[in-house]
């Protein structure tokens, strides 16, 4: 069986409360799946794209909801590993409105997919992958997790299967310096790097620009692919000497969570249909659209994505 991407990592189980609820008084939760590479597997797969997302779960009511929710949406799970040790991951999202920012809450610790091992997954199903994919938030919950990080940077470079790695340092798993030596060296081995300004300046001490922070990341990571994503200026990209920006779509945020997966299953799509900067343009527009729906999840059809970019959506579509 061929795929369009194959990836590896955590899913979690999310409860939140809309704005203006607080979740330490919240009479009751809404409740969904994420977690990066499950995010960008669901968007990849609404895109009409063939993904195989690969996980430890527990083999509980927990686990077995996690994995039918993202095969609902088109996602290969039947590589997921069941596990009799280790826990649901869970996290806590308390939306809110400026100048308060959102608040997430980890109740992660002693999940199973932490408990992921390089002999937990069939390496064969590299075999006929466009693009492989992790985000730099495996590698931060064990060491075991880090090792099947390498091993698939590795498999992939060896079999020539292009290798997108979204750095995503989240500083509640990890501190700074380990941080920064191990998604360093993750870029290092990445064909693209996706990567906020944010993290560019505090892991690798690379800021200025947009053009000089492209450069910097691409002599830093030795790659010719780098994009840069900035938030509400939207982002920025390099593919070898050509260099180009995409400006943020203007958006009402209902829920900002899950839009940079949304954005890297796009930049994912161009690589794979062989034009980055279309990629870029398409990821934008995909995490411009996810900020206005609840949960980590792009559930949106193509055709919506289409009418942005063609600029024909309508306020009321009937």
């Amino acid at each position: 069986m061929t795929r369009d991407v194959l990836t590896i990592g955590e899913s979690m189980l999310r409860y939140w409360v809309p704005a203006g609820e607080r979740i330490e008084s919240a009479p009751q939760f809404r409740v969904g799946v994420a977690g990066a590479e499950a995010n960008v597997s669901v968007a990849l797969a609404r895109m009409g794209r063939s993904v195989t997302w690969v996980s430890r779960l527990p083999d509980n009511p927990l686990g077995h909801r996690t994995a039918r929710a993202l095969l609902a949406q088109g996602v290969d799970v039947s590589h997921v590993v069941w596990s009799a040790e280790g826990r649901m991951g869970t996290y806590y999202v308390e939306l809110s409105t400026p100048p308060r920012p959102a608040t997430v809450v980890y109740d992660r610790a002693g999940s199973a997919t932490s408990m992921m091992t390089v002999e937990d997954i069939d390496w064969s199903l590299l075999a006929g992958a466009g693009v492989a994919y992790i985000s730099g938030i495996t590698p931060a919950l064990s060491a075991s997790c880090r090792g099947v990080t390498f091993e698939l940077m590795s498999r992939a470079a060896a079999a020539d299967i292009p290798i997108v790695f979204d750095v995503n340092y989240r500083a509640r798993l990890w501190g700074i310096e380990e941080a920064a030596t191990v998604l360093g060296d993750l870029c290092n081995r990445a064909d693209v790097v996706i990567v906020t300004e944010e993290d560019a300046r505090d892991l690798f001490s690379v800021s200025g620009t947009p053009a000089s922070v492209l450069d910097g990341m691409s002599n830093f990571a030795g790659t010719e692919r780098v994009i840069l994503t900035r938030g509400a200026e939207g982002a920025s990209w390099k593919d070898g000497q050509a260099t180009g920006h995409v400006p943020a779509h203007a958006a009402a945020v209902l829920d900002q969570i899950g839009a940079g997966d949304a954005f890297a299953a796009g930049a994912i799509i161009g690589l794979l249909d062989g034009s980055l900067p279309d990629g870029v343009a398409l990821g934008a527009a995909m995490g411009a659209i996810e900020v206005g729906l609840y949960g980590d999840m792009f559930t949106i059809d193509p055709s919506e994505v289409a009418n942005l970019l063609k600029g024909t959506d309508r306020d009321v579509s009937r």
